[in-house]
């Protein structure tokens, strides 16, 4: 017990292998540089959120040959741009609290399905449910075409990077695919089982965040799915706690950036406080690829300030509400999320270990 105990705590805090992240993080960091700029320029920074999201596509296919890559990255965008639309229709049409909880938790079970039919990498439908809560959360103050379009071309253009490397050393391997596997008999069961745990999940973390009375469920509801990734229940608590504290130490960032003080960004720059938060964007998203396969918790210091500026930036905010809330729906969520793993656990079931042993 008490070996297996130190092997876990090791496991916290241990970086795992480097596999060339510096390539991958500025790949991500060009996809959303470029269109942020291009709206900063043009005076909308409160549309970065659009262009985000969509530019996340360069997330995935992190290690795959470009022909690979460009499939699976277009995969990622059917799921990021999916939560996108869901979340501005749900902002468009002032569908809240309720209607938000019980879409984005049907929505989870569905993405989850997808994402494990085409072995999504990130596993999980986390960053399209992310996408679908935050547009939600956010008014929309464009016709709601123009968001989609603004996502929908930073996806474009994500994937257009992620494949650029081909032009310098084109090879193409004739009948190349991506590992996917049919979702039938027990791994189809696998597979269902997974979806409900994100339902009851996701719908309950939305649950509490509505009951609560805060005004921003959705990352409860976010924070809830991250355990659920996991490949066994030992991961699985891991990414629930890395969840916790990276969120923690990445909101004291966001405390630096945003509260009030000497050494503020936002004080040191009067007048451009746009400007200065779409340039911390862009820089902590290299960040966040940089540690993303690596250690989930110093990934989650950085993307934690990407979430909340690029909200910051959509609907200011009384940034000491902001942060208070983030860190309290985060706890709820992730706990909400490590309990449904414990409680719902696969077990005795052949096609449920190889399910499992697929998502690593």
């Amino acid at each position: 017990m008490n070996e297996a105990l130190v092997r876990h705590l090791r496991a916290l805090h241990s970086l795992g292998p480097a596999n060339n992240d510096h390539l991958s993080a500025l790949r991500v960091a060009v996809s959303v540089a470029v269109p942020s700029l291009a709206l900063l320029f043009l005076g909308r920074p409160d549309l970065m959120i659009y262009a985000v999201f969509g530019a996340l596509t360069g997330m995935y296919g992190r290690s795959e040959p470009h022909q690979l890559r460009l499939a699976h990255q277009a995969q990622a965008a059917l799921v990021l741009l999916s939560g996108v639309s869901v979340g501005v229709f749900l902002s468009v049409n002032h569908l809240h609290s309720w209607w938000l909880v019980g879409v984005e938790a049907l929505l989870a079970g569905v993405g989850s399905v997808f994402s494990d039919r085409v072995n999504l990498k990130p596993n999980g439908p986390f960053f399209g449910i992310l996408a679908l809560g935050a547009c939600a959360s956010v008014p929309t103050t464009v016709p709601w075409f123009a968001a989609l379009l603004i996502a929908a071309a930073s996806a474009a253009f994500s994937i257009m990077i992620g494949f650029g490397g081909w032009v310098r050393g084109r090879t193409w391997r004739p009948g190349a695919a991506r590992t996917a596997a049919p979702l039938s008999g027990p791994r189809r069961q696998a597979a269902m089982i997974h979806a409900a745990r994100y339902v009851l999940a996701v719908g309950s973390a939305g649950t509490v965040g509505v009951l609560s009375g805060s005004g921003h469920p959705h990352w409860a509801m976010a924070a809830a799915a991250v355990p659920l990734a996991g490949a066994d229940l030992p991961s699985s608590v891991h990414r629930g706690l890395h969840r916790m504290m990276g969120t923690f130490l990445g909101l004291v960032l966001v405390a630096v950036v945003l509260l009030p003080g000497p050494w503020a960004p936002l004080r040191l720059f009067p007048g451009a406080e746009a400007a200065v938060l779409a340039l911390l964007v862009i820089v902590f998203q290299f960040t966040t690829e940089l540690f993303m396969t690596r250690h989930y918790g110093l990934a989650m210091v950085s993307f934690t300030p990407v979430i909340l500026l690029m909200t910051q930036l959509a609907a200011p905010a009384d940034p000491y509400i902001l942060i208070t809330e983030r860190a309290v729906e985060t706890v709820v969520g992730a706990v909400i999320g490590i309990l449904v793993i414990v409680l719902i656990r696969r077990r005795g079931n052949p096609g449920s270990q190889a399910f499992s042993a697929g998502r690593r």
